[in-house]
């Protein structure tokens, strides 16, 4: 009887940890390699979504805070550099207060863009996409929009240069 109660318990004890599967922590960003379906409410007040973008070379998501200190290098790195980034379309998307984000944009003279959009990401998505655990996260797309790379900590003006000049 005791045989029959230890192999009643191991059945169970395997069947159990058959039926629990264990934590998955691969990024959505790197099973999924398409641009996620975001909507952002940009700084004019209109909405741009992943249907909505323009044809670039590439595409950059950034997810920033304004008030985050390597977000505001990153944006003046990006703004000093500008003429050699026009095939890059970037997307800076936070979910901070969105007059925070419009003064950030401002402030660092974002809006003279074409290239550059500016928004908030009302439902979180962006960073929950990503997994951002730093600011700020880089997510580059190519021209079919299928994602060619992250930088989990922002990207050097000349290290982006040189890759999108070189593919």
């Amino acid at each position: 009887m005791k045989k029959l109660y230890f192999f009643l318990i191991m059945a169970i004890v395997a069947l159990s940890s058959k039926a629990q599967s264990p934590i998955d922590t691969i990024p959505p960003y790197q099973k999924n390699k398409a641009i996620p379906d975001f909507k952002l409410l940009l700084t004019d007040s209109s909405w741009l979504s992943k249907k909505d973008l323009p044809q670039y070379d590439y595409t950059a998501i950034i997810y920033f805070s304004p008030e985050c200190n390597h977000c505001q290098y990153e944006a003046t790195e990006i703004v000093k550099k500008i003429d050699s980034l026009k095939n890059v379309l970037f997307i800076w998307a936070s979910y901070r207060d969105f007059e925070d984000i419009k003064k950030f944009e401002y402030k660092y003279r974002l809006n003279l863009y074409p290239n550059i959009k500016v928004g908030r990401d009302p439902i979180y998505l962006i960073p929950s996409f990503y997994q951002v655990k730093f600011t700020p996260f880089v997510a580059l797309y190519n021209n079919q929009k299928e994602f060619v790379k992250a930088w989990e900590m922002g990207v050097e003006m000349p290290e982006l240069i040189e890759f999108i000049h070189k593919k």
